[in-house]
C-alpha cells in the first residue's frame, strides 16, 4: 500500500507524514501567510496544507436560515456562512507564492479544492497530491474530478458511515485514483480525545486496504501519538503562529513549538513500533545479560564442603549458571577450595 507523494514516502516503512493546515490562519495577510509556511518548515512538517475556494463557490450571501450560524455552542455562533468563508479563504493568487516558499524549504504544498474550478486552478499549479474534506467526502462529482487528474487522494471522513466511504473509494478508485489515504477525523472543533475512536484505524486499514491516517482536532499531541501506534501513517494538524492573535482556526491550532514536538514524537513512536521481537533486540541489550542474576559463591568453601544457601546465592552479575539451578547444586560437594565471589559452574562439583 506504500507509496510516494512527491519525494516523501507513505506507509508503514516511513515515518510518519506530518502535514501542516494553514488553513484561515494567515488572517488575511500574505506576509502572515508566508510567515506561516517558514515556521511550518522549522518544526520539521513535510508538508504545508492550504485551501483553495472562495466564499462564492462554497455558499450563498444570506444571512438567515441554514445560512446562519445559531448554535450558541459552535465555535463560529453569530457569524453567516458567507462571512466566515470569506474570512477564511485563502486568495487564489497568493497561491503560487505559498507554494514557492513551501518547495525552497524543502516542503511538499498542496490544497484542499471545494469544486472544479478550483481542481483545475490547482492542477495548473502541479500540486503534488490532492486533500477532500470531511465535509465534500460525499460529493462523488469532486471526488471523480480530483480522481481523474492521477494523483494521490488524502480524504477525511469525518461524518461519513462505512456505506458512505465505501462509495467514496469506489468512485475515487474508478475514477483513476491509485493512491489513497483515508484520515480518520472527528468534524467537531476543537475535538474531545474521548470522541477521536482512534481504533477506528486498524479496521478502516482492513475494510478499504489503503493508507490509513488522522486529521487531529484535539489540543496537544497525544491523540496523534497514539495513533501511530494503531497504524497511521499520515496525521493533519492546523498550524498558526500564535494561537493568540486569533482567527477562525486559531482555537484548534497548533503553535510552532507544539508542531516540532509533534513531529519528534510520531516519529519515535513510528521507530518503537518495531517488529515481533523475543529475546535481546541489539547487540547493546545481549551485552546486558552479562548483568543478569547468577548463581555466585559467596562464602569461602574448603574442598569438599557442601552447597547450603548460606554460601550459594542468585546475585549479579551473570556470569555463574543460570539461577534455575539452584535447587540441583545445594547439597553437592565442591571438589576444590573455593573463594567467596567465585560464579558457580558444575566444574567444581564435577
Amino acid at each position: 500500500m506504500s507509496f510516494n507523494i512527491a519525494h516523501r514516502r507513505i506507509g508503514a516503512d516511513a515515518a510518519p507524514f506530518i502535514i501542516a493546515e494553514m488553513s484561515g490562519n494567515h488572517n488575511q495577510s500574505l506576509d502572515r501567510a508566508l510567515q506561516i509556511v517558514e515556521a511550518a518548515a522549522k518544526t520539521g512538517a513535510h508538508a504545508l496544507k492550504i485551501q483553495t475556494y472562495t466564499a462564492d463557490t462554497m455558499t450563498l450571501d444570506l444571512r438567515e436560515g441554514e445560512f446562519f450560524v445559531a448554535d450558541k455552542n459552535n465555535l463560529w455562533q453569530g457569524r453567516t456562512l458567507y462571512e466566515l468563508y470569506a474570512q477564511a479563504h485563502t486568495p487564489w493568487e497568493w497561491h503560487a507564492p505559498i507554494f514557492e516558499r513551501a518547495r525552497a524549504l524543502g516542503m511538499i504544498p498542496f490544497s484542499t479544492p471545494f469544486d472544479a474550478t478550483a481542481v483545475d486552478y490547482l492542477e495548473a499549479l502541479d500540486v503534488a497530491c490532492y486533500k477532500i474534506a470531511s465535509f465534500e467526502n460525499t460529493d462523488l462529482p469532486l471526488i471523480r474530478k480530483v480522481a481523474a487528474t492521477g494523483k494521490p487522494m488524502i480524504i477525511s471522513t469525518g461524518m461519513a458511515d462505512l456505506a458512505e466511504l465505501d462509495e467514496t473509494v469506489r468512485t475515487a478508485r474508478e475514477a483513476g485514483c491509485k493512491d489513497l489515504v483515508l484520515l480518520q477525523c472527528t468534524s467537531t472543533y476543537p475535538a474531545t480525545p474521548l470522541d477521536s475512536n482512534l481504533l477506528t484505524i486498524p479496521h478502516m486499514r482492513q475494510a478499504f486496504g489503503c493508507e490509513i491516517g488522522l486529521s487531529d482536532h484535539t489540543m496537544g499531541i497525544g491523540v496523534s501519538v497514539a495513533s501511530v501506534a494503531l497504524g497511521a501513517s499520515v496525521i493533519e494538524k492546523h498550524f498558526t503562529l500564535d494561537r493568540a492573535d486569533g482567527g477562525v482556526d486559531s482555537t484548534f491550532s497548533m503553535e510552532p513549538a507544539e508542531m516540532a514536538m509533534l513531529v519528534i514524537e510520531t516519529e519515535r513512536a513510528w521507530q518503537g513500533l518495531g517488529r515481533v521481537q523475543y529475546g535481546p533486540a541489539s547487540e547493546n541489550e545481549a551485552t546486558s545479560r552479562g548483568y543478569r542474576r547468577s548463581l555466585y559463591v559467596v562464602q569461602d568453601m574448603a574442598a569438599g564442603e557442601a552447597f547450603t544457601p548460606q554460601n550459594l546465592r542468585a546475585i549479579r552479575p551473570g556470569r555463574g549458571l543460570p539461577t534455575r539451578h539452584f535447587e540441583t547444586l545445594l547439597g553437592k560437594r565442591v571438589n576444590q577450595a573455593v573463594k567467596r565471589g567465585t560464579p558457580a559452574g558444575w566444574d567444581l562439583v564435577g
